[in-house]
């Protein structure tokens, strides 16, 4: 009787465990496709140095702005994000971020979302809001790191 117990017990656990993981998953496979479509619907919107709104984004801003929406509270800078967020990655998944630096030994001045498919979603000080290719000649050796939250 008490071996039937400890297996059912054991079973339990390792369900619970198990639906606990894919729990995790979908919430935040969730955040991160909200968090590209709420980025997505600015496509356009102006560059503005230190926005976080609709009328005007920068870097960190449009990623804090469209993360919050998606329910995740981001800090205020590309540096801030990198150095207190998430955990480092060496393969991209949508959702995302990718930090860039001036050179490599030096802090991220620059963040913008990957979204798939070799492209990220950023707001440029050139042409406001953007979807561009992961290997563009500029961002390319700039980049130094990613991180999923």
């Amino acid at each position: 009787m008490l071996k039937k117990f400890i297996f059912a017990l054991a079973i339990t656990i390792g369900l619970s465990s198990v639906f606990a993981t894919t729990g995790e998953k979908a919430e935040a496979a969730y955040y991160h496709t909200k968090a590209i479509s709420v980025a997505k619907a600015n496509l356009g919107v102006p560059y503005r140095w230190g926005g976080i709104t609709p009328s005007g984004f920068d870097c960190s801003g449009l990623v804090k702005y469209s993360f919050g929406k998606a329910g995740k509270v981001l800090p205020r800078t590309a540096a801030d994000m990198f150095y207190t967020k998430g955990y480092r990655v060496d393969s991209l998944q949508a959702g995302d971020l990718m930090f860039f630096a001036p050179n490599k030994a030096s802090k991220p001045t620059h963040v913008a979302m990957y979204i798939g498919a070799g492209k990220m979603i950023m707001a440029s000080s050139s042409k406001g809001v953007i979807v561009t290719y992961t290997s563009n000649s500029y961002w390319k050796p700039k980049y130094i790191g990613a991180k999923r939250i």
